[in-house]
């Protein structure tokens, strides 16, 4: 029994398959976006993530035995985690219909492209671990396999959105029925008892672009909605369905560029919500790069 375990091919799998499943369970967190669930979202995950480390871990073996069908195993993954990009954005398209400040198409979308892209870091770790120890020595596969939890772990999350936008509080104000957050103009109200827990449990944002390119990206509607969604999930919100006038909020002053949020939390910590719009992520589907072109 030990004899096989220690045959090289049989070495390369186990550690590529451990490594592999290492990368995904550290990628694997149920944060403020309440996804994957538990305990179901997560088991569908790691049982995706331990056939991704087995597609990865199976890889160099086979071809440095002139299996050279395993290409097609690759083939296989692309297609199988092309579905999982699918099967997300169906489930959280369903739940986004019940909830009281929807994500978006935009983010649900971005969502559903990290579950995809995380299986294919599965298998570069397992890719990685499994090669090192079938070209030189299994202590070379476990070091290569460190190595790559790094590099996995380093593209699991993209940019946040204080990396391109300055945040900071603004007043809220009821001119008559009009409402502002700052000097933007955000809605109109006119209902006194809107108007009063408005003036009572409002907040305003302003996000200030650090240049051309992350003006348009804070422009984008579903980097905005996004932001929302973020700011109503972790600090809740004061309002119940069928209460338009009570629907957290984001405008665009058009002669600067800088995004006015209106808020109507139910925890009012400043420094929360601060903390909050700067640690949102910037939707990839949203950045925008016009100064470079």
């Amino acid at each position: 029994m030990l004899s096989t375990l220690m045959q090289p091919e049989t070495l390369s799998i186990i550690i590529g398959v451990f490594f592999g499943m290492t990368s995904r369970i550290m990628m694997l967190r149920t944060d403020y976006r309440q996804y994957p669930t538990y305990p179901h979202g997560k088991i569908i995950q790691v049982s995706l993530g331990f056939i991704a480390a087995g597609l990865g871990a199976l890889v160099v073996p086979a071809l440095l035995n002139k299996e050279y069908t395993a290409v097609t195993f690759l083939a296989l993954a692309a297609q199988q985690f092309r579905d999982v990009r699918k099967m997300e954005r169906e489930t959280l398209t369903n739940i986004d219909e019940m909830e009281l400040v929807p994500r978006g198409t935009a983010y649900i979308e971005g969502i559903a492209m990290v579950f995809e892209g995380r299986n294919y870091l599965v298998i570069f770790s397992a890719l990685v671990a499994s090669g090192f120890t079938m070209l030189f020595a299994w202590y070379w596969g476990i070091l290569a396999g460190i190595v790559s939890l790094f590099i996995s772990r380093w593209f699991k999350s993209g940019k946040a959105l204080k990396e391109i936008a300055d945040v900071r509080l603004m007043d809220v104000r009821v001119d008559g029925p009009d409402l502002y957050v700052g000097s933007t103009y955000i809605m109109n109200v006119g209902l006194p008892k809107d108007i009063k827990i408005i003036e009572e449990n409002g907040m305003g944002v302003l996000l200030t672009p650090k240049d051309k390119s992350a003006k348009v990206t804070l422009s984008d509607l579903g980097q905005r909605q996004a932001i929302l969604h973020n700011l109503s999930v972790i600090l809740g919100v004061y309002r119940d369905s069928s209460e338009p006038a009570l629907v957290p909020m984001a405008k665009l002053d058009l002669d600067s560029g800088e995004l006015a949020l209106f808020l109507l939390p139910r925890e009012k910590d400043p420094n929360q919500v601060i903390n909050i719009v700067k640690g949102a992520p910037t939707l990839e589907n949203a950045i925008r790069l016009p100064t470079n072109s």
